[in-house]
């Protein structure tokens, strides 16, 4: 037998590591003794207002997409020979219109990609949902100014197909010979033969629908019409699961209903573990938004984002893309470090780098398309939204 070669090199490096690490771990640190239950605090605050509501229907959503929906209208829409004009514009207005935050876009994301978009206009979907959605540039711009609000809209849209377009550039190579993974589609297509496209089309609004009407927030509307919506959209969700129900019964085989069950549970197990280490992390680092209790203080971030220098925007990006930040609520986190000090640039950079990526984000996006395409992204998101921040610093001196 054998002992020792690369692999077993590697084990010992990274067993050695880990022993230095937890043999000088600060444990008496005030700092850290305040930073290690914030990550418990916030992975709490992530199951409870997250979990049940947006990710178990984007699972189902994803499975759904991986299983029912037919490969060539994807190809035709979103694949690699599409039309740039239809495939970047049905990305980007798909994600905008669903207001998911960073981590409920993956499940849909991997359902399409895996289905056969292209890295392009998958990317831009990946970036759209969480950074363009409607509610999040109308209350951008009614807290922080129209003139910040309508360069988040602007900025973000364009983003999308520019990070589409630079993914697809630097990986076409790559991209030219992927093969569609998961279940094989052929026996999908055999499924799905004696049932019409409208009813899967129908099955999977109904899904999308209740994920949107469940994760409702307060939109800029006036308090009386936003009471009067907020009270029956819980009667629309529970009518929405029992057309779901009936759907599902009356359309779809015992056969199909297992395999879409059994799509949407690997989606959960590849995914949602990488979710909860990461936003375990991002808690430690930087705390609940809002919160100084991190080990990066709070006042570090303020004090290096203020004015309009390169750096100030480099930081107000990268740690936007450290940062888990739940929908919606990168704005009062902005208005608080622009009350602090926060250079227009900086704050721009930090809502167009902020929602759109985040630790948890590249995690489980690691997993799905390996370390090479994760890093190309957030820096390119980063970078990104670095030079934009400090054009538009200097557009509104």
């Amino acid at each position: 037998m054998t002992v020792g070669g690369p692999s077993g090199v590697r084990t010992l490096v990274g067993l050695s590591a880990l022993f230095c690490i937890i043999f000088f771990l600060p444990v008496e640190s005030v700092g850290v003794q305040r930073a290690l239950p914030e990550g418990f605090f916030l992975l709490k605050e992530y199951a409870r207002q997250h979990v049940i509501l947006c990710l178990v229907p984007a699972f189902f959503i994803a499975g759904a997409i991986a299983v029912f929906v037919n490969r060539s209208a994807v190809l035709r829409l979103l694949g690699g020979g599409a039309n740039p004009w239809v495939a970047y514009g049905v990305a980007a207005v798909s994600g905008s219109v669903l207001a998911f935050c960073s981590c409920t876009v993956l499940p849909i994301f991997a359902g399409i990609y895996r289905r056969g978009a292209g890295l392009g206009p998958a990317v831009a979907f990946l970036y759209s949902g969480p950074a363009i959605n409607v509610l999040a540039v109308l209350l951008s711009a009614r807290v922080l100014g129209l003139e910040l609000g309508l360069a988040r809209a602007v900025g973000a849209v364009v983003f999308a197909v520019i990070l589409g377009k630079a993914m697809a550039l630097l990986f076409r190579r790559e991209e030219a010979g992927r093969q569609e993974e998961g279940v094989d589609s052929a026996f999908r297509e055999e499924l799905a033969q004696g049932r019409k496209g409208w009813q899967d089309v129908s099955l999977l609004a109904v899904l999308v629908a209740v994920l949107v009407l469940a994760n409702l927030s307060q939109p800029p509307l006036p308090a009386r019409l936003w009471s009067l919506v907020d009270h029956w959209r819980w009667h629309l969700v529970a009518a929405l699961a029992l057309i779901l129900a009936l759907q599902v019964r009356s359309w779809y085989s015992a056969q199909e209903r297992r395999l879409w069950l059994e799509t949407s549970g690997s989606f959960a197990t590849q995914i949602f573990p990488l979710l909860l280490a990461g936003v375990l992390v991002s808690g430690w680092l930087l705390g609940r938004p809002g919160l100084d209790a991190g080990l990066v203080p709070a006042s570090w971030v303020a004090a290096a984002v203020g004015g309009n220098s390169p750096m100030a925007n480099f930081t107000a990006a990268a740690v936007g893309a450290l940062m888990y930040f739940a929908n919606l609520t990168e704005v009062p986190i902005g208005q608080t470090l622009v009350g602090a000090g926060m250079g227009k640039g900086p704050a721009l950079a930090l809502l167009l780098a902020g929602p759109a990526v985040s630790l948890p984000n590249l995690l489980v996006l690691a997993s799905f398309f390996g370390w090479r395409k994760t890093v190309s992204y957030a820096s390119l998101v980063v970078v990104a939204a670095t030079l934009t921040g400090w054009g538009f610093g200097w557009f509104s001196l």
